[in-house]
């Protein structure tokens, strides 16, 4: 027993050697990356410009459809949900088909639809259509998004199941970090972009220019499918494919091979019938409810501080039979896996941030900071966060490489969400700065790091499925923040109303209760996670 301590006395360090070693580690790890295969820069780079134009996008979507197309704010908060929610629902239908595709097939597939159903969008206000709800504005925006919705299904897996093709053990923690820190860096400049561009449109696309900036938006698209079309070729996967097996035996690691290539994967045959009936019949009687249309069939039950919207139970019911059958038929699915499903579920509360940074950040930025250097640039600094990220999540990445996952989620949503409480003293730009600051400090800790686990615990053949999967807590926490956001932001940040009038920080308070729930669960549930989390090194 004493042999053991005095052996664990000289393995401690001080400080500034941990913090040497680290810096070092930091350092072999980027330059290691820097040289990656061509295959690689076939997937960030793409990644950077779509970046700039999905963050671009979101940005300005509220101001669009409230000024443009005429939608009141809690409307306007729908068609968030619809879309963040619906990129991450077709992530974990379709995250499986670009297993089956490839990643080259399954990045050209979701580029095309983007730029066609950017195409619509920007046609949305370039055309004299009538606006309003339900217009042929409304539909002609709408089915534009739908078709990037759709895309996205395809997109992201297919982008990280890339970087766990064209990356080895030793660049992975740096690939997974690079290629979150690519689409933050994008997501900045988009809001110089729309800033500037917004205003020089204002007279050839009336009210504000926007219409003006998603046309920009479309030729970025092009731009980034024609970047994925040259670099990301057979050749350039093939040599890729080489260069990371070979640096795998050098380490004396065993090459896993190709996931849709490999003959040995067995695709299982579901019969899907019942689940497609019990969708359909969710999303029916969802479209029903007092939430979208409000049909005269409706029964809306009132028990006083309660409000029953019988058509949005009954979908709700359906919902619960789609997941039920769903997972029925495939035991393999990682929902069966209690503690993968709790992991990511309990960071929802904190994930409800990261949707606020587009559907409650602008509009408090505008209307809070009205009258300041703020509110006239809001998109810029809507968009501080990404490029912090793509700075932090690299250098945090290589400092915490070989910390241990499940204590750096602990810490990573800590730091995350304790920040928010610092905005209910009110509007204050440099309070704004720090929560910034902090929250991007806490999120460079732990999504990159979630991301890299999900890809490595997904057995061969199934990362598509794995990341989609991962992402489904994701979809729920847009569609969820998107129903209540709008309200928030009518009654604490209301339009046409003077900031010493609102009442922001209430909001933000309530905000921080939310999201602290997350490291509180992870805390409180460490010793049951810890017995069966699975960890690579």
């Amino acid at each position: 027993m004493s042999n053991q301590k005095s052996e664990e006395v000289k393995e401690k360090k001080a400080f500034g050697d941990v913090l040497k070693d680290a810096l070092k580690e930091l350092k072999e790890t980027f330059i290691a990356f820097i040289k990656a295969p061509k295959a690689l820069w076939g997937v960030n780079v793409p990644y950077v410009l779509e970046g700039l134009v999905y963050f671009g996008i979101l940005t300005i979507l509220g101001k669009y459809a409230s000024e443009n197309v005429g939608l009141l704010d809690s409307q306007s908060s729908l068609i968030y949900s619809l879309v963040t929610g619906g990129i991450t629902f077709f992530m974990l239908v379709l995250g499986g088909y670009s297993d089956k595709l490839g990643v080259r097939s399954s990045l050209k597939i979701a580029f095309i639809a983007f730029v066609v159903g950017r195409v619509f969008i920007a046609l949305s206000g370039t055309m004299s259509l009538e606006n309003g709800l339900w217009s042929p504005m409304f539909f002609m925006m709408n089915f534009g998004l739908i078709l990037m919705v759709v895309g996205y299904g395809l997109y992201q897996p297919a982008a990280y199941a890339g970087v766990k093709r064209y990356t080895t053990p030793k660049t992975a923690a740096m690939g997974y970090a690079a290629i979150y820190g690519f689409m933050n860096l994008g997501a900045f400049f988009s809001g110089f972009i729309s800033s500037f561009s917004r205003p020089i449109f204002e007279d050839t696309f009336p009210p504000n220019g926007l219409t003006g900036v998603f046309w920009i938006y479309v030729g970025i698209t092009a731009l980034a499918l024609f970047a994925s079309m040259f670099l990301l070729t057979k050749k350039s996967d093939a040599d890729a494919r080489k260069k990371v097996k070979e640096q795998m035996q050098k380490e004396d690691l065993q090459f896993d091979g190709d996931d849709y290539d490999d003959e040995s994967i067995v695709r299982e045959k579901v019969d899907s019938r019942l689940l497609i009936v019990w969708g359909v019949l969710a999303v029916t009687f969802f479209v029903l409810s007092d939430f979208i249309l409000s049909v005269s069939a409706n029964f809306i039950i009132d028990l006083g501080l309660l409000t029953i919207d019988f058509f949005f139970v009954v979908s709700i019911f359906f919902m619960a039979l789609v997941v039920y059958e769903y997972l029925r038929k495939r035991p393999k699915h990682p929902f069966r896996d209690p503690r993968f499903t709790f992991f990511i579920f309990i960071l929802i509360p904190v994930q409800t941030l990261f949707a606020h940074n587009w559907l409650t950040l602008p509009y408090y930025l505008d209307r809070a900071f009205a009258g300041s250097l703020v509110s006239e640039y809001f998109e810029i600094f809507s968009n501080l966060n990404p490029i912090l990220i793509f700075f932090l999540a690299p250098i945090v990445a290589g400092l915490t490489a070989k910390a241990n996952v499940y204590r750096m989620m602990i810490y990573g949503t800590m730091v995350m969400a304790l920040p928010t409480f610092l905005l209910t003293i009110g509007p204050n730009m440099i309070l704004l700065l720090l929560y910034i600051l902090l929250m991007t400090i806490g999120e460079s800790m732990w999504q990159p790091r979630f991301l890299q686990w999900i890809a490595e615990v997904a057995p061969k053949g199934m990362t598509g499925l794995y990341m989609g999967v991962g992402q489904f807590p994701w979809f729920l926490t847009k569609v969820v923040t998107g129903f209540y956001s709008g309200w928030f932001i009518m009654n604490y940040v209301p339009l046409d109303t003077l900031p010493e009038d609102m009442n922001t920080g209430m909001m933000w308070f309530i905000y921080g209760l939310i999201a602290i729930i997350s490291p509180i669960g992870l805390i409180l549930a460490k010793k049951w996670m810890v017995k069966g989390f699975k960890e690579k090194h």
